[in-house]
């Protein structure tokens, strides 16, 4: 692991903030993670953990970013583990369904809640979708490159199985997963997208 690793890692704390009146929860409290998966596809497999807070909401919502393909998606209750009833529909579905903010060209993952959001209560979701994204994902010579713009405040990026970590633009803790692979975890503790570099190459 020490070859892979050949520069100190920086842990980050990040102070929590209250709860507001409507009971959302900061968005420090998710979390996504980045499988970069073999580089000629261009693909990431993303696992994003979030929370449903909005009194009486029977759907939860999350955009499908412009420019990226998405494929593979599934939708699962922690707090029973069960999957859950999705689609994927366009803004102004999203609208009709009560997202007032949807942007009309952006596509949206639209969950099906397994009951209302209670009051001062929140349900907890992990969705799971992959990516085919060539300007987030991509090679420069030997290199593999992930740069990506991450508004969610927790992530963390998988490399693939037998690569090692060369770089990374942003403080972070750097780990070897059970099967090897080395996983670069970081909080962005400023009010705007973090805009993530990290890049890797294939060991020896």
């Amino acid at each position: 692991m020490g070859r892979a690793l050949p520069f100190v890692v920086a842990a980050l704390v990040v102070a929590a903030r209250a709860r507001s009146a409507s009971a959302q929860l900061p968005d420090s409290d998710d979390y996504t993670r980045y499988e970069l998966l073999a580089p000629e596809t261009a693909q990431f497999r993303i696992v994003y953990e979030v929370t449903a807070t909005a009194p009486g909401a029977r759907f939860y919502f999350n955009p499908i970013r412009k420019g990226s393909e998405a494929s593979d998606e599934a939708v699962y209750d922690r707090a029973s583990g069960q999957p859950l009833r999705f689609e994927v529909v366009g803004g102004a579905d999203a609208r009709a369904a009560g997202e007032k903010d949807a942007d009309l060209d952006t596509r949206y993952i639209k969950v099906e809640l397994p009951r209302p959001v209670p009051a001062k209560g929140e349900l907890r979701l992990r969705i799971d979708k992959t990516y085919r994204d060539a300007k987030s994902y991509f090679t420069e010579g030997e290199r593999i490159v992930f740069s990506r713009s991450l508004g969610v405040k927790r992530n963390a990026v998988v490399l693939p199985a037998g690569y090692e970590l060369v770089a990374c633009n942003v403080p972070a803790q750097v780990l070897q997963e059970p099967d090897g692979r080395v996983k670069v975890s970081f909080i962005n503790p400023g009010p705007d997208p973090a805009s993530v570099v990290v890049k890797g190459r294939r060991l020896p």
